[in-house]
């Protein structure tokens, strides 16, 4: 389902995966029965490709994965958080344009895509 590029974050994987990264790191927390988690995949997957090498984009699916989404508070999917340092530096709720989340990663980045 997610491009080559798009990382899966786990209960297992989630502290060393996000918040020990030394980057960024874009998690879209979604559910297979969720339509629009469908219609943003593409832009993640679009995303983890244009940022390989510089940040980790990816999915954390939320029915298989409780423990994590439970920690921060998802109840409402999608919901993508933008971790960096360990902390969250920005939240999106709902379905949001690919610009949105250049601009944020950008940031982070110090402009360098």
């Amino acid at each position: 389902m997610a491009g080559p590029d798009t990382k899966e974050f786990t209960d297992a994987n989630f502290e060393q995966e996000v918040l020990q990264a030394s980057e960024p790191v874009l998690v879209d927390f979604w559910a297979s029965w969720c339509m629009p988690c469908k219609a943003l995949a593409p832009t993640i997957d679009e995303l983890a490709t244009q940022y390989a090498g510089k940040a980790k984009i990816g999915k954390a699916d939320t029915d298989a994965n409780q423990s994590v989404a439970a920690q921060y508070g998802i109840s409402a999917i999608p919901t993508v958080l933008l971790f960096h340092g360990g902390e969250i530096k920005e939240r999106f709720v709902g379905v949001r344009g690919k610009n949105d989340y250049q601009a944020s990663l950008d940031a982070l980045l110090g402009g360098a895509t």
